[in-house]
């Protein structure tokens, strides 16, 4: 019977090395995707309030101005995220990663706090200028987080390590679809009402920021590439939480010296290297472009119009009221955080990264389809009716289906890839378009 929990090792690994202090430093560096995921997912349900429509002056507004508006207000945060993961590199490549995702940090709760200026009176001003200074820190994070949990953790649970970071996008993608429904139904339609959303942000942004100082070591290779080796073989003790004269801890230090000094040799030094590798190097360069598809393609899941328009969405396909709407919204987030588990836990290191990406296309495709179909056929959005129609039923079961699809395939496994794919010198760079390219 093959057991699905098994580590599959390079080598003989002792069993101190998969503890507490390598998960607390991916955890709380995943953490970054918390945010991530709640900007994310609160965004479309918060605008789709009454309380936020009537503060802003939207309610009245022609379905096509809203939409303009709304479009407005997730493409600032879509440009700042663009620009951070642009900036992600050199924050990581000179200051260090430990560095870099302590400003993300400060950054992303700068840009929360500037959104909580918003009211009927200042307009949506400070909405605006926030998303975009939050944005910057997030694209950051999106750059930053994924490298130094490959470069900590130990090759048998790299995936899931890895993993552990769309695994946060994904629990704050569940409250920030599900907090919405929450003050909808229990708070009464006010300036609180709307606010509420917005001001949680600052949790999971305090959260990264406090726990860095305290929980997340610097990734020994970045330490050694500055020549700091006493704290590079400090902190991959600590991380692996062995003794110096552990075999273990010699022979990984020997394997990070070994590399980083092939890197120096066949790369260079200096913060352009690693890009005229990538460019000069065809091989690296086809490289890259398949794992920067992989994201672009991700995209064109629709996952991305989904996270940010999903009351828009379920009304297209016949859901009516606004509670209900957010209900449905909420039900989403929860299969695709459930399956997420699944996928960290179970998938991503015991089948193979084609055959997933495979068969989530597969039927994310045909389930697609299908939902298209019916909006083509049957058009719900233009004749309303207060029960949901079979049809109608149909298309939510295959809206969940693709869910399922989705978030137990392309939902994560093209970071675990990008983490995967290029020698150390240049995973900083190739990680840089990637993330680019996740906020196209």
């Amino acid at each position: 019977m093959v057991n699905l929990f098994a580590r599959v090792e390079d080598r003989p690994t002792p069993k101190a090395v998969y503890n507490w202090r390598v998960y607390a430093c991916a955890i709380v560096a995943a953490t970054a995707a918390i945010m991530i995921g709640y900007d994310s997912a609160f965004i479309g349900t918060s605008m789709a309030l009454a309380s936020f429509k009537n503060e802003f002056g939207l309610a009245h507004k022609t379905s096509k101005e809203f939409a303009a508006i709304s479009a407005n207000i997730v493409s600032t945060y879509q440009g700042g995220c663009f620009f951070g993961s642009l900036v992600g590199y050199p924050l990581g490549q000179i200051l260090g990663r430990r560095i870099g995702l302590f400003i993300s940090a400060l950054v992303f709760v700068l840009g929360a706090g500037v959104m909580l200026a918003a009211d009927g009176a200042r307009g949506l001003g400070p909405i605006y200028g926030g998303r975009i200074v939050a944005g910057l820190g997030i694209g950051a994070a999106s750059n930053l987080t994924p490298l130094y949990i490959s470069e900590i953790a130990p090759p048998a649970i790299r995936g899931q390590l890895v993993g552990m970071y769309e695994l946060g996008w994904q629990i704050g993608g569940l409250v920030g679809f599900w907090i919405n429904y929450g003050v909808s139904e229990n708070i009464p339609s006010s300036h609180k009402q709307w606010l509420i959303p917005f001001a949680v942000q600052l949790i999971p942004g305090a959260l990264f920021a406090i726990g860095i100082p305290f929980f997340v070591r610097e990734s020994p290779r970045w330490l050694i590439t500055r020549g700091r080796r006493s704290e590079a073989l400090k902190n991959l003790c600590y991380i692996r939480k062995l003794q110096p004269e552990d075999a273990y801890i010699i022979n990984e230090m020997n394997e990070i010296d070994v590399q980083v000094e092939h890197d120096r040799t066949a790369v260079g030094e200096g913060f352009w290297a690693p890009f005229r590798q990538v460019f000069g190097k065809g091989f690296l360069f086809r490289r890259m472009l398949i794992t920067t598809s992989l994201f672009i393609w991700q995209n064109g899941t629709g996952i991305n119009a989904v996270n940010y328009y999903s009351p828009t969405i379920f009304k297209s396909l016949g859901i009516t009221g606004t509670n209900t709407s957010l209900l449905t919204t909420g039900v989403f987030g929860v299969i695709k955080t459930a399956l997420a588990l699944v996928w960290c836990f179970v998938i991503i290191d015991k089948f193979g990264r084609r055959g997933i990406l495979l068969v989530g296309a597969v039927g994310g495709a045909i389930s697609m389809f299908a939902i298209g179909a019916y909006n083509k056929i049957q058009n719900p959005a233009a004749h309303p009716t207060p029960n949901l129609p079979p049809g109608g039923k149909a298309a939510m079961f295959f809206f969940y289906l693709w869910t399922a699809f989705y978030a137990v395939s392309w939902n994560g496994t093209p970071w675990v890839v990008n983490s995967e794919a290029f020698p150390g010198a240049v995973r900083q760079v190739t990680q840089c378009f990637a993330a680019t390219s996740n906020w196209l």
